[in-house]
């Protein structure tokens, strides 16, 4: 192995050092753990130390758990249905319909102790740095480049939860830190990204592949200043992306979920990549059609809203009414006249995949069940649909095989709609109007010009589409402070499917009979209370 090799694939075997929670920093010459002067003596040791910051790509990412336990997030809204009804997998059931079983004790959406413990690790490392590395300035900007970055991507993922949150540029054993405004939480961030991208290469040599870049720490920046409101700094941030002129919007829509360290796709920014034995994850087992592996997957499945959202392949979107006959039609739903994204995405009676159609119906192979009927929808839909995007449709053996598709985090086209958002709220329609021309043109799609209210809708609607089931959907209603209007007094549908001989109907149903709420307490999530308890500086957030 050469010295700096590196590769997200190979960073499970750093789990050894990044989870030495107890290092003494203090101890000269220990002689049972890592002291600094080990750790900072050579680069080696430095990159080793380092490595581990990169899997919180990984654990925040639809494969790991920081979303929620992967798409869960994604169940919160109208895009999934998940199947369970009992705690674990029914958990987003739960909190759809009824979100006061979140609480300070009980939240799966909260991330407080873990980015915390996290951002404790990242601030040990700058210390470290600082006092201990004997290397050039060059070398320790970009080591302490690629830690804040990461530090502010957990900030991040504390910011868009409480709307605020203890910043920490140090370690410290002061147990009573005070919160600080949603404004200086914003600012933080925003030093770190911009030291980041100060100091990051634009790229690495072939040893160092898919550390973070200079474009890296642009993207994120321009989707963390969306969420600070500041249009300004997510439009130029944007443009920085744009200005470095090496990444490109993959061919087709289907290519842009693949590897650039695997296959050179240069719309990917950020990604984390998977291998056998490990690190790998459980994706497809998870969401694959129950036909691919009996009384497996089917995890959650697209609902009737989320298919009704994509256009036509010549734009504009088809009349659904028929299908909306509880009685049901015969009549075939225009699943093949849809665009490209939809077909990309999700799987429908019929659909071709792994050499077979897909059943979706009572008593086809995939199968169809009424939520409810059983605690675990074991690999049968409860929408008539499934999910396709992220599956590897090459994995035919879900028992023994793990899944190793690579996770992106950020990709070019999120940063053109970054952009065009922020140009919308700035008035520039011109350059917000060309940046959907130029992801819808991908998928053959054209676009008409829109000002005002309707730019920002027809931004909202292509992000919907564009990054579905990416894990930012949720993220954005709230950021958008409106998902307390779109998420309470509504239900979601499906179409269950029965087929005679060689005929479907398809009956219009409710997905569980029981409407979505999303209380407006809920854009600020609780603080553990435990921490309350521990931190006389602070107290809980307001409502909780």
């Amino acid at each position: 192995m050469k010295k700096k090799i590196f590769k997200l694939t190979i960073l499970s075997f750093m789990a050894l050092l990044t989870s030495c929670n107890d290092w003494d920093y203090l101890d000269p010459v220990p002689t049972d753990r890592y002291s600094d002067k080990m750790v900072w003596q050579s680069e080696k040791n430095a990159d080793l130390y380092l490595n581990g910051f990169y899997t919180y790509v990984n654990t925040y990412g639809n494969f790991g758990n920081g979303q929620f336990g992967g798409l869960l997030t994604e169940g919160l809204t109208d895009m999934l249905k998940y199947g369970s009804n009992t705690a674990g997998d029914g958990t987003p059931n739960d909190y759809a319909v009824e979100p006061s079983k979140i609480t300070p004790d009980q939240n799966l959406l909260g991330v407080w102790g873990d980015a915390y413990n996290r951002i404790r690790r990242v601030n040990e490392f700058l210390v470290g740095l600082k006092e201990y590395a004997n290397f050039s300035n060059e070398i320790k900007n970009r080591y302490e480049a690629q830690a804040r970055f990461f530090r502010a991507y957990l900030y991040h993922q504390l910011v868009i939860r409480h709307g605020t949150a203890i910043l920490l540029d140090a370690p410290t054993t002061n147990k009573n830190n005070p919160l600080s405004s949603e404004e200086e939480c914003w600012n933080f961030i925003e030093n770190d990204l911009d030291f980041a991208s100060r100091y990051l290469p634009i790229q690495w040599d072939d040893a160092n592949k898919g550390r973070l870049t200079k474009g890296a720490a642009f993207a994120f920046k321009s989707r963390a200043m969306l969420f600070a409101r500041r249009w300004e700094k997510a439009k130029a941030a944007a443009d920085s992306v744009f200005a470095l002129n090496i990444y490109e919007l993959a061919p087709t829509y289907e290519e842009a979920f693949k590897s650039y360290m695997k296959t050179g796709n240069k719309e990917s920014i950020l990604e984390f990549n998977y291998a056998l034995p490990a690190p790998s994850h459980n994706f497809d087992r998870q969401y694959a059609p129950g036909g691919d592996e009996a009384e497996m997957g089917g995890k959650a499945t697209p609902t009737q809203e989320m298919v009704e959202e994509y256009e036509l392949a010549t734009g504009g979107k088809p009349d659904w009414s028929t299908w909306h006959s509880t009685s049901g039609t015969t009549e075939t739903p225009p699943y093949e006249q849809l665009e490209p994204r939809f077909h990309a995405s999700i799987l429908y009676n019929e659909a071709n995949w792994k050499g077979r159609k897909i059943e979706p119906y009572v008593g086809g192979k995939d199968g169809f069940i009424q939520y409810g009927e059983e605690q675990y929808p074991k690999g049968k839909t409860t929408t008539g649909y499934y999910l396709k995007k992220w599956l590897d449709e090459n994995n035919t053996d879900l028992v023994n095989i793990r899944s190793t598709q690579p996770w992106i985090e950020i990709r070019l086209a999120e940063v053109y709609l970054n952009h065009a958002e922020a140009c919308a709220m700035l008035g520039e329609n011109n350059s917000a109007n060309q940046d959907l021309a130029t992801i819808r043109a991908r998928v053959g799609l054209p676009h008409t010009t829109k000002t005002g209210n309707d730019l920002i809708e027809a931004i909202r609607h292509e992000r919907k589409i564009e990054l579905a089931f990416e894990g930012k959907y949720y993220w954005d209603l709230r950021r958008w402070r409106i998902a307390h209007q779109v998420l309470t007094g509504v239900r979601f549908h499906g179409l269950r499917i029965e087929k005679a001989s060689n005929q479907f109907t398809y009956k219009y149903v409710e997905c569980d009979d029981r409407d979505r709420q999303f209380p407006e307490k809920l854009y600020r999530l609780p603080i553990p209370s435990n921490e309350i308890a521990n931190n006389l500086a602070i107290s809980q957030i307001e409502g909780w």
